[in-house]
């Protein structure tokens, strides 16, 4: 009975080695992710945010090291800038336009969809599957495959409580961000769309807002 215990087990291990072989941990999986960002220079993509039961939709640029822009067509000409020193948020809505001066240590990291932001999440958060190594898709019905991350913070001092990432396998390219503050806010950021490494210039990230609109200076700082 012992020795055909062994011959089972010899003949087992095999095949349980092939199996752990072809298994990625999330940690590892989530590097080569950052990997990914890490050879890309710039990009453009179509963008839609979801802040509760709001939503814009827009086309972000981005350029390393940390310049971003997102010019939005729900709500028409709005825009947001950060060109690396200095933050400009236009609300036409409102003809106001808010602007904070942000060093580029605070900033860094601020857009998921970087190598950098991407740095941090690994620095500040736990990485797990949310639905395992298999893609699955996007949402209920949908043909859009992507990998799910969960991502739960290591203490409690950062903003969001846990953040979700939906991953496309086949480019490892960010497809949608899921945040969820401490106080159950959610934030959803879907990514699509992408245009790579197009050699943006930095003249796009220069916006001069509208003369007539009001200004209000350090409004992150305000009461």
């Amino acid at each position: 009975m012992k020795k055909f215990m062994f011959v089972a087990l010899c003949l087992a291990f095999p095949a349980i080695s092939i199996f752990a072989q072809g298994i990625t941990t999330a940690s590892d999986y989530f590097k080569t992710i950052s990997e990914r960002y890490s050879e890309i220079q710039d990009y453009e993509a179509d963008v839609i945010i979801k802040i509760g039961k709001s939503e814009m939709t827009g086309r972000i640029s981005y350029k390393r090291p940390e310049m971003l822009r997102i010019d939005f067509s729900d709500p028409a000409e709005q825009v947001v800038l950060f060109n690396g020193n200095d933050l400009t948020i236009y609300l036409p809505g409102s003809s106001a336009i808010l602007e904070q001066s942000v060093s580029a240590n605070d900033a860094k990291g601020a857009n998921a969809a970087t190598a950098e932001g991407l740095a941090l999440m690994r620095r500040y958060y736990t990485v797990a599957y949310q639905s395992g190594q298999s893609a699955v898709p996007l949402d209920e019905g949908s043909d859009e495959m992507v990998v799910n991350f969960l991502l739960q913070r290591r203490s409690a001092t950062e903003s969001f409580r846990e953040i979700k990432l939906s991953v496309d396998p086949s480019t490892k390219l960010i497809r949608r961000v899921h945040a969820t503050t401490s106080q159950d806010e959610e934030y959803v950021f879907d990514i699509f769309n992408y245009k790579l490494n197009s050699n943006i210039s930095d003249q796009r990230f220069i916006y001069d807002p509208p003369s007539s609109a009001n200004n209000y200076n350090n409004f992150l700082l305000s009461e």
